[in-house]
């Protein structure tokens, strides 16, 4: 699955990205954190004036050419961020909201009142019908004492009619459609505000759902704290990783030596891998041994295709899920 980021005839990519370049290489990367400004500017988001115009449908006959109103939809168009002139996105109903980038921005300043938070990714998806943003939170969440999860808060809506505008809590960072579709699966609080509704009048209601957030990771530190106290045994470790991962019937002699090369790599992530010295020979280590495991050993034809595995697959979500099922 492609990153769906927008890119122009120029080569310029619509995303920016704060310090940390993002794994399909593209856009912009700045050197310090980003203001809501600089983060529109730099992904080209800013001016775009989305608005709605009249639609017509033109019927082509023998008799000749008819233009007919559409009365009940309309079309939402831009203006182009690369080329000045008018640019169609989509097709809405007369009741449809527009609500610009700007707007995106301001309402996310207006939900975080926390000194040190500040905008890290911004870009447009699918040629400006989407678009996300994400601001960095000051908090972290830290598993283990010593391990540092940090926090997101993303806003993600479209110009075409397909999905709400919508504030995340998450613990992903976005820099595309694959990692906006993880932050949507991991999120914990979320607000989705509709495109004919009162955004502004809303704040309270999104601040009361993201919060929500911070109750899950207060839960979640207390999990993994109990995950890493509960004794793991290899045996046990192996048993979890076979009901991930089941020999099938009448296995052939590759299937055989597939699984042999996984499980031996599985057993030393859980037992000598530096990555587990902290947790060594607990449940959270194993979970961690599978989850490294998945992210960075399992094969795959290149570096750009494990990446977009890992960020794509629904199979290894669900891994992940179930491997956490299994040993909380």
């Amino acid at each position: 699955m492609a990153h769906e980021l927008e890119v122009f005839a120029d080569g310029r990519a619509a995303f920016a990205t704060a310090r940390l370049d993002a794994w399909h290489r593209l856009g912009t990367v700045t050197t310090d954190a980003m203001t809501a400004e600089q983060a529109l500017s730099t992904a080209l988001l800013a001016g775009w004036n989305v608005r709605k115009a009249r639609l017509q449908a033109v019927d082509l006959t023998a008799d000749g050419v008819t233009i007919l109103d559409v009365p009940d939809y309309q079309a939402t168009i831009r203006t182009h961020p690369v080329t000045g002139k008018p640019d169609l996105l989509g097709v809405v109903g007369t009741d449809y909201k527009v609500i610009q980038n700007e707007e995106c921005t301001e309402l996310i300043n207006l939900l975080v009142d926390e000194s040190g938070a500040h905008f890290e990714t911004a870009g447009s998806l699918r040629g400006g019908r989407q678009v996300f943003l994400t601001m960095k939170l000051p908090r972290t969440l830290r598993v283990a004492g010593v391990d540092d999860i940090d926090l997101y808060l993303a806003v993600t809506t479209s110009h075409d009619g397909s999905a709400a505008l919508r504030i995340d809590a998450t613990p992903v960072r976005v820099v595309c459609a694959n990692t906006q579709r993880m932050a949507l699966r991991a999120s914990r609080g979320h607000y989705t505000f509709r495109h004919t509704a009162n955004v502004k009048g809303k704040i309270a209601q999104a601040r009361s759902a993201i919060g929500l957030m911070f109750d899950y990771c207060d839960a979640f530190e207390a999990e993994a704290q109990a995950m890493i106290e509960t004794e793991l045994s290899l045996a046990r470790f192996r048993k979890v990783c076979a009901d991930l991962w089941p020999m099938p019937d009448n296995p052939t002699s590759r299937t055989r030596g597939y699984h042999a090369r996984r499980t031996a790599t599985l057993d030393d992530l859980f037992t000598t891998a530096d990555t587990q010295a902290n947790v060594r020979g607990s449940a959270w280590a194993g979970l961690q041994a599978i989850g490294e495991y998945l992210d960075h050993h399992a094969p795959a034809a290149n570096a750009a295709k494990r990446a977009e595995r890992v960020l794509t697959s629904g199979t290894v979500a669900r891994l992940k899920q179930t491997a956490y099922t299994l040993l909380a």
